[in-house]
């Protein structure tokens, strides 16, 4: 059985999140949603409140599970079974500290972090994108699972 660890602070109105989840469940069996509880400072509700939130948001998709932790993503990965770590990425400038996240979690725990573009019609990348990615020499479809739609 595949399963993804989704960490992050995901109050209920963060922006992507959801179109993620979708996209991980095309290619993964389940997806744990894993609610950091150390940024409660700069969160929009507390940590229990979240997890609540975001469980009501996935109640009837039994291959969603919420939880929350406190700790390094690559410790809860290995904790939960994760076969992959899954990240949002919503613009190119997000790109780069999350490539090197991914990195910093390979060599911390030996799992893949898959990144997947947050845009919530068809978690598309658009033509500007795979511009900037190409002007800085990466190809986007190493980066990218999924068809890409060059918007005109």
């Amino acid at each position: 059985m595949s399963k993804a660890l989704f960490p992050g602070t995901f109050d209920p109105f963060t922006i992507g999140h959801e179109a993620i989840v979708k996209r991980t469940l095309t290619f993964m069996d389940e997806v744990v949603i894993a609610i950091v509880n150390n940024m409660e400072k700069n969160a929009m509700f507390p940590v229990e409140e979240r997890v609540q939130q975001i469980r009501e948001l996935y109640k009837d998709e039994p291959r969603v599970k919420v939880i929350s932790f406190a700790g390094a993503t690559p410790d809860i990965a290995l904790e939960v079974g994760a076969n992959a770590i899954v990240r949002g990425v919503r613009s190119v400038k997000d790109f780069e500290y999350e490539e090197n996240l991914a990195f910093i979690y390979k060599k911390m725990c030996g799992i893949e972090t898959i990144l997947l573009y947050t845009d919530p019609e068809l978690a598309c990348v658009s033509s500007s994108i795979v511009r900037e990615m190409i002007k800085f020499g990466k190809d986007p479809s190493e980066f990218v699972p999924f068809e890409l739609r060059i918007d005109n």
